[in-house]
């Protein structure tokens, strides 16, 4: 064969495997949106959870009255009566991507609706996740890595729990960004570029502007540029790629208002200034080094040292105490102290999703990959080129932050499928190899070997028919079989955990019948839709701050609180007026121009996720403004235990949020045989009263409960009382003025 022919026909193998990469590429990225359709094919094309529900609202507020209304949004129909400043305490990435595609494909003619733009919008960018891992890994190791890496996160379901269809979060974007920002870096390293740098700097002002997780960026880029420098390998190539990225993305950081100037006034923020100036000082060092004769060098470099760390220690210290530098936050010191949130900021730990992360849910989340995750980073321990420091540093930090808290298995999930990828891979290249690989030579040979010229036996090719030991045929088929099962049971792992885990909005249910059919248990929508249909437009609800934004984005009602959760004050006079006796909780009400009242019970359905259940973090969260007023331990019996029954305290008993919940419930069972299913409990046979509420909704299945505030009038009260409760009521109304008030209530 010809030099030419040789030629055409690796130009044409190599043509066919561009052409096979893209096609699995293509498949990886169909599979990954696929499985992510189970929620739209067993329920409907619906939001999900809870701050998706903000979210979808906010966009639509978008696209009807454009980007500057969205910038300058002051939203008066939430956090009655303070408001909020909406434009200016958002990450508005999701919505201005989601407004961008709307208007792209009107231009287009195709007239989607924008919610199945927000429905769909985590499947479409968890295909370019996909992509965006591939090029990650390849930069690790090869193009097979990549692809294998590619396929786990698009069916890993701890990046699904967050990305199926209807989580309309901002880590249906940020995943995507996350790793494409990672992949710059990379790039931005190997190549000394300044244009991989500025890049990189782009897309993180994208993840800045899409995530408040953008913090971990912050830190992991920095971090390993500072390893990098301790263990010697300083190079131009990392000064031009770190300075490029830092003095372009913390500019581009700063135009998001809810951001601003955090990335020099943040304690979060400095450790990238910090190692932006340890590379400036190296720099100098390194410039220094070629001018100076070596001893001299030495001491002048020992001298330099001590005197920069100690200005800099003390100039940090001094900003910070003078309040120039803010301090960590209540949540970044949640990561390192586990029992911080619980004791300091109630709020936070009561999130179930803020809780630490059980070992079931690693495996759970993983399946197989978990087991393969320290295998890759071994790997990169053996070959250690800048980048793998990158995957090494990024398995440790992640897995320590998901062991911290449930949420952050997201960040786990991306480096887990690198590491299991890169591990899989350097398996699979040698077992599925023609060749067997040569075992290096132990030791010189001998003089009598070289006397006789006797050649090296390789213990590994020893034999001519057949090859012994963990290379033998019967060796690859029994590994390649074992990985093919494990590969084949990490799919079905993965589909069953996204049908049947992840799939499942929030606001509707699903049980079984006896029959083993499918029953729909619809009782939010069905609430919401009666707030829409049946109270004034201008109606004040108040609910624990877990529903606000359901309420908003469903029901379209004022809400007192809401999941954005920004002023602790106000969600403790919430919890305040649930815990508290009807003349204690009637005032509360009067003064925040409530109307409805609207609380969660589970106990006719045995739905664990109500009130009830929620209601010491009510409690304690009010506790933290009022210790004087509302005390935990009122709720208590003696003997230390949470009861509903008979043997509740009378405060419990007298609480509005008990009455609320049981209120009527007695009715639907035979005298005195009244039972609350999530708790197991029987309850008393008399229920109780209420004198300040009237029902107004209960839903089918009894798990959501409206109450309507009486009019002072219908009470009986005098006519003092009435003046003075009215007077509260007109001092009250202040929306425009929620804006000074945000200022002056605690917040967290």
């Amino acid at each position: 064969m010809s030099s030419m022919e040789a030629l055409l026909k690796d130009e044409s193998t190599r043509n066919i495997r561009r052409l096979l990469k893209v096609v699995i590429l293509i498949t990886i990225a169909g599979a990954a949106v696929s499985s992510r359709l189970f929620s739209v094919i067993r329920f409907e094309s619906i939001i999900h959870e809870f701050d998706p529900w903000f979210n979808f609202r906010a966009s639509k507020y978008l696209i009807k009255n454009g980007f500057y209304n969205f910038w300058d949004w002051f939203d008066d129909r939430t956090w009655h009566p303070l408001g909020r400043v909406t434009g200016g305490t958002l990450y508005p990435g999701l919505m201005v991507t989601s407004g961008a595609i709307y208007h792209i494909l009107r231009m287009l003619s195709m007239p989607v609706d924008i919610r199945n733009i927000c429905v769909l919008l985590a499947p479409a960018f968890s295909g370019l996740t996909a992509l965006a891992t591939y090029l990650f890994t390849k930069e690790m190791k090869d193009e097979s890595a990549g692809l294998l890496a590619a396929a786990f996160i698009g069916i890993a379901p701890g990046y699904i729990s967050r990305s199926v269809a209807g989580s309309y979060d901002n880590e249906a974007i940020a995943i995507f960004l996350l790793m494409f920002t990672f992949y710059l870096w990379i790039k931005a390293l190997k190549d000394g570029s300044a244009f991989w740098g500025a890049l990189c700097a782009l897309f993180y002002f994208y993840m800045v502007a899409a995530w408040g997780g953008y913090v971990f960026i912050t830190n992991m880029i920095p971090l390993h540029a500072f390893v990098l420098v301790l263990m010697g390998r300083y190079s131009p190539r990392l000064y031009v790629a770190y300075t490029s990225w830092f003095a372009l993305g913390t500019l581009g950081s700063m135009q998001i208002p809810f951001v601003g100037f955090l990335p020099i006034r943040s304690s979060e923020h400095m450790a990238a200034l910090g190692v932006f100036g340890l590379l400036q000082l190296v720099g100098f060092v390194e410039f220094v080094r070629y001018q100076v004769p070596s001893r001299q060098f030495k001491t002048l470099l020992k001298a330099l040292i001590f005197i920069v760390f100690a200005l800099s220690s003390a100039v940090l210290v001094l900003l910070t105490v003078s309040g120039v530098i803010a301090p960590w936050s209540g949540r970044f010191y949640s990561l390192w102290d586990t029992g911080y949130a619980k004791i300091h900021i109630p709020i936070i730990a009561s999130v179930s999703e803020h809780q630490p992360t059980a070992w079931p849910a690693f495996f759970f989340d993983l399946e197989m990959l978990i087991w393969l995750f320290p295998a890759g980073i071994y790997m990169c321990f053996s070959t250690l080129q800048d980048q793998h420091v990158f995957v090494i540093i990024y398995g440790i930090m992640a897995s320590y932050f998901a062991g911290v808290m449930v949420r952050l298995m997201l960040t786990l999930t991306p480096v887990v499928c690198v590491s299991a990828a890169i591990a899989l891979s350097n398996i699979l290249d040698i077992y599925l190899s023609v060749k067997t690989p040569a075992a290096p030579a132990v030791g010189a040979p001998s003089v009598d070997e070289r006397k006789e010229k006797k050649p090296r036996v390789n213990i590994l090719s020893a034999g001519k028919d057949s090859i012994v030991g963990i290379y033998s045929k019967a060796s690859r088929i029994a590994v390649v079989a074992a990985f093919s099962i494990y590969l084949f049971v990490f799919v079905l792992h993965c589909t069953w955990v996204t049908s049947n885990a992840y799939s499942s909005p929030s606001v509707v249910l699903a049980s079984r019948l006896p029959d083993g059919s499918q029953h729909i248990i619809d009782d939010y929508r069905e609430a919401y839709y009666w707030l829409r249909k049946n109270t004034p437009d201008d109606a004040k609800i108040m609910s624990w701050w877990d529903y606000g934004y359901q309420i908003g984005g469903m029901a379209d009602r004022t809400t007192l609180v809401d999941n954005n959760t920004w002023n602790n004050t106000h969600i403790a006079t919430v919890g305040k007026a649930m815990s508290s006796r009807e003349e204690v909780a009637y005032p509360i009400l009067r003064q925040h121009d409530v109307d409805y009242v609207l609380v969660i019970f589970g106990g006719l359905l045995g739905y664990s996720g109500d009130d009830i259940n929620k209601f010491l973090w009510m409690i304690r969260i009010a506790e933290g403004v009022w210790p004087d007023e509302v005390k935990e331990r009122d709720f208590f019996t003696p003997r230390g235990e949470y009861r509903v029954d008979d043997g509740a305290t009378d405060t419990m008993k007298n609480s509005i949020m008990y009455k609320m919940s049981y209120y009527n419930y007695q009715s639907l069972f035979p005298a005195g045989q009244a039972q609350d299913r999530v708790r197991n409990a029987k309850l008393p046979a008399v229920g109780p009263t209420l004198s300040i509420l009237d029902e107004a909704f209960t839903s089918e299945n009894w798990i959501v409960r409206i109450y309507k505030v009486k009019d002072l009038d219908n009470l009986g009260r005098d006519h003092a009382s009435a003046a003075a409760f009215d007077a509260g009521k007109k001092k009250s109304k202040r929306t425009k003025a929620g804006r000074g008030a945000q200022r002056k209530l605690r917040v967290v």
